[in-house]
């Protein structure tokens, strides 16, 4: 359907020629309940002026019924994703009649039976493009207007948008309700939700402003929802921001809903933000699980001012809203929620994020060139997003922080409700510091790469602190070195050095010391390269040093030399053995053992592999044993246990102790623990499928049955993995999280003996999906079974013959090519590496 991918040009001449004005939208989701029924009727007016003949609304769904131009009855001209409209002239109401569909994928109107209770579940979710699944409407964030929504729903649900309702009208069995217009929003932003949700009500106060907040959840998940310390943690945050943006928040209300089977962590609907469930933990769960929930509720507040008062006028300035939301949501968690340890999860982890993907062949600068709708969708990544905040943390440190936030309150301020790009920004920042800009912004927003410092001698003896940028000059850092000394057996910082680098070779004077910090504190975006000394001081002592972002900053940089391969996959393996045992921050604790599974997975050379893969799980179970009963670190290294059981099954017998009830002491043995402990039985064929469906008959939930399929999938044969090749592909019925499970599960254990005879299938595959499947589910065919070879010929030999093949579709190639070269290119390097 190339009509549906949406270029900027054409929509820049559409904004041009329309300024819209107001949008009603009614919805019948009464028959929602009914299985059968695939789709709801969905009517939309549209008040606008027009200074061109000729437009289109975008709407894609089942069918559109009647068309009315002022009234008058307008031939239907539907493509399956624009309706024509002509003879316009000045001011006009358009009314478009149609039925949208019903959706699996989570784009659109979601609709979700819950087996546990078969209550139905309905909400939306938009973004880039995603609104016109439900109504007509012009579908760019610089067609802002005013939303009424009027929505028909079985009595007895929560029906909610992004008002408050003005008026429900009763009815026989269903209820109707219309809601307060909103103030000017994108049509990607607004929202609608409806179901027989669960709910926990609160309110902030201020001054003389007063919010009601609402906490909402599937009724069968309530009893784990933790509404207490969600509503803390948001009016933590609407205190922070109030007192930072000097902007009262504008939306009326402020509810948040944990949804079924979500594509995202969140969305920030305006007065109805969206979680995926997974942020509702229905057992046990990690400080540092509860910290990202309070970054991603803080993320999305702060995209309240930051991209829905003011947007973006393309998906050019994504980085307009995201940037600045996470960079706000992790400041915000630091300084005003108890987890203080948030710039250190950022360093650690979400900055691991930016550094692989501005590493790719597909890297862009953080001001993006988005042609059209499908590079948007992909342009969500960690660009946009982390390498953003970063970007946006050195400059603050560049302008300082009180310059950084009167720039953001005089951007508020003059262009509330309005769109924006690059230079609008600029222009208050460049009036609150005083501080000329667009160089600065050049070197950092304009430019692609990430650079690469480390301290040298030259011939003379005298350090040289080392940039590489790449092809690109340059860029300015503002920086401080952390000088680490041993003092009685442990690491401890001697004193931090300021400095500002430049050039790609600076004389610097940093005096010894047995362990040289670069990037202390974290204020720039660089990948900093260990000295010999610094790395064998690590080696011996990296769990004495007291500073929990100092050895987030210590571990992402042991983890970015192993991944460039300058550093041996075997010693970064033996480092984490020695010093992740006694890592007190869970969050780090965490990541890192996701860092060292992978890279036993991918960079330990293929004849140590086995090898490794023993010595790792015993080293988790060891770690296991040892922990302290009922902590975080028990916890996490209970599910590093069970990952890595699914690899190497010689520890079996203990994996059927524990899910026999021997577990260790004070360790909680939940449903979610038990599948990752089934599942890997099921992957080394120490469990079958009697055993899995006797585990899902007593977690008969959503999260029960979706593990049911990894599971079943996972079990190392090759006719089941055929069929699960299969179902992923074929079957049409599975659902976003489900398919998933699905592919999971033929990928589980790395059994390439069981799955490399569908290598060639992927590839003659992934255009025919592309085409015919949406793009969230596609993507995840794409990416989720890319095959693992053992060369890059099959991948190169698809790219030089599919030239032609969707700009999008080739990016997930292109950077699927990219990740197994690296691999290999690693994996090569390692005998010549310590």
């Amino acid at each position: 359907m190339s009509s549906a991918n949406l270029s900027r040009d054409e929509t820049a001449r559409r904004a041009a020629s329309i300024t819209l004005r107001e949008v009603r939208v009614e919805l019948d989701l009464a028959g929602a309940p009914e299985r059968a029924r695939t789709g709801f009727s969905t009517t939309t007016t549209l008040t606008f002026d027009a200074t061109e003949a000729e437009t289109w609304l975008d709407f894609i769904g089942e069918s559109v019924d009647r068309v009315t131009v002022d009234g008058e009855e307008r031939e239907v001209r539907w493509d399956g994703a624009r309706i024509l409209l002509d003879g316009l002239g000045g001011s006009h109401v358009v009314r478009v009649e149609g039925v949208a569909a019903y959706s699996r994928s989570g784009e659109g109107m979601h609709r979700f039976h819950d087996p546990v209770d078969g209550e139905t579940y309905l909400y939306t979710q938009y973004e880039p493009a995603d609104s016109r699944r439900v109504m007509a409407c012009f579908e760019q964030p610089d067609l802002k207007a005013s939303y009424t929504f009027r929505v028909v729903a079985p009595a007895g649900w929560h029906v909610l948008s992004n008002q408050s309702p003005a008026h429900v009208t009763p009815g026989i069995g269903v209820q109707t309700v219309e809601f307060a217009p909103t103030l000017p929003i994108s049509s990607f932003i607004t929202s609608v939700a409806a179901g027989p949700y669960a709910r926990i009500d609160g309110e902030w106060s201020r001054d003389d402003q007063s919010i009601s907040l609402g906490v909402l959840c599937r009724a069968s998940l309530a009893e784990h929802l933790e509404a207490d310390e969600i509503l803390e943690v948001t009016r933590q945050g609407l205190d922070f921001f109030s007192d930072a943006f000097a902007y009262p928040y504008p939306w009326g209300k402020y509810d948040q809903i944990f949804v079924p089977e979500y594509n995202l962590g969140a969305m920030e609907n305006p007065g109805l933000v969206t979680f995926t469930e997974a942020y509702i933990n229905r057992g046990a769960a990690t400080d540092a699980q509860r910290g990202a929930r309070a970054n991603t509720i803080l993320h999305e507040m702060a995209h309240m001012w930051f991209g829905d008062l003011v947007t973006m006028r393309w998906w050019d300035d994504l980085w307009l809203k995201e940037s600045f939301a996470d960079y706000m949501g992790t400041h915000a968690a630091a300084a005003a929620t108890r987890f203080t340890d948030a710039w250190a999860r950022f360093a650690n982890s979400r900055k691991t994020w930016a550094y692989r993907q501005d590493q790719l062949p597909t890297t862009h600068p953080i001001v993006a060139d988005i042609p059209d709708l499908e590079a948007a969708k992909l342009n969500f990544d960690g660009i946009t997003y982390a390498k953003g905040a970063s970007v946006l943390k050195q400059l603050v440190a560049f302008v300082g922080e009180d310059a950084f936030f009167e720039g953001a309150r005089r951007y508020f301020a003059a262009h509330a409700f309005g769109n924006t790009t690059l230079d609008d920004l600029l222009d208050e920042l460049e009036a609150a510091s005083g501080q000329p800009l667009r160089e600065w912004s050049q070197s950092w927003l304009e430019t692609s790469g990430v650079s690469a410092l480390w301290l040298e001698e030259d011939a003379e003896g005298r350090r040289v602190l080392v940039q590489d940028s790449g092809d690109i000059a340059p860029r300015p850092h503002r920086l401080r070195v952390g000088l680490y000394d041993l003092v009685d057996g442990g690491l401890a910082l001697r004193e931090r050095i300021e400095l500002t680098v430049e050039r790609e070779r600076t004389d610097v004077e940093i005096p010894d010391a047995d362990l040289v910090l670069l990037n202390d504190d974290d204020l720039t975006y660089a990948k900093v390269r260990l000295d010999e000394r610094s790395l064998d001081t690590v080696a011996a002592s990296l769990s004495t040093v007291s500073d929990e972002l100092a050895r987030g900053l210590i571990w992402s940089s042991l983890w970015n030399a192993t991944r460039d391969g300058e550093l041996s996959a075997t010693r970064y393996l033996d480092i984490v053995r020695a010093h992740a045992p006694a890592e007190p921050n869970v969050a780090l604790l965490s990541a890192t053992l996701l860092n060292a599974a992978f890279a036993i997975t991918h960079y330990v050379v293929d004849d140590e592999r086995a090898e490794q893969r023993r010595s790792w799980v015993d080293s988790t179970w060891a770690a296991l044993q040892g922990a302290d009963p009922g902590s975080d670190a028990q916890l996490s290294w209970a599910r590093a246990f069970a990952t890595a059981s699914a690899f190497d099954g010689s520890r079996a017998d203990d994996v059927r102790a524990i899910l026999g009830g021997d577990a260790p002491q004070g360790l909680p043995i939940d449903a979610d623990l038990r599948w990752l402990l089934l599942t890997a039985l099921a992957t080394t064929g120490h469990a079958d499928a009697e055993q899995i469906a006797a585990e899902r008959a007593s977690d008969d939930t959503a999260a029960g049955r979706t593990a049911e399929i990894r599971a079943l999938a996972s079990r190392p044969d090759a006719s089941t993995r055929a069929a699960a090749w299969e179902a992923a592909w074929d079957d049409l019925s599975l659902s976003n999280d489900h398919l998933d499970a699905t592919i999971a599960g033929f990928r589980a254990g790395g059994r390439r003996d069981l799955i490399a005879g569908f290598d060639a299938q992927y590839f003659e595959r992934i255009r025919g999906v592309w085409a015919e499947r949406s793009i969230e589910l596609a993507q995840r065919l794409v990416l989720g079974l890319f095959p693992a070879t053992d060369s890059t010929d099959a991948v190169d030999a698809w790219l030089e013959q599919n030239a032609d093949a969707p700009g999008a579709l080739r990016r997930l190639v292109i950077e699927s090519r990219d990740d197994l070269a690296r691999d290999l290119r690693v994996r090569a390097a390692q005998p010549s590496i310590s």
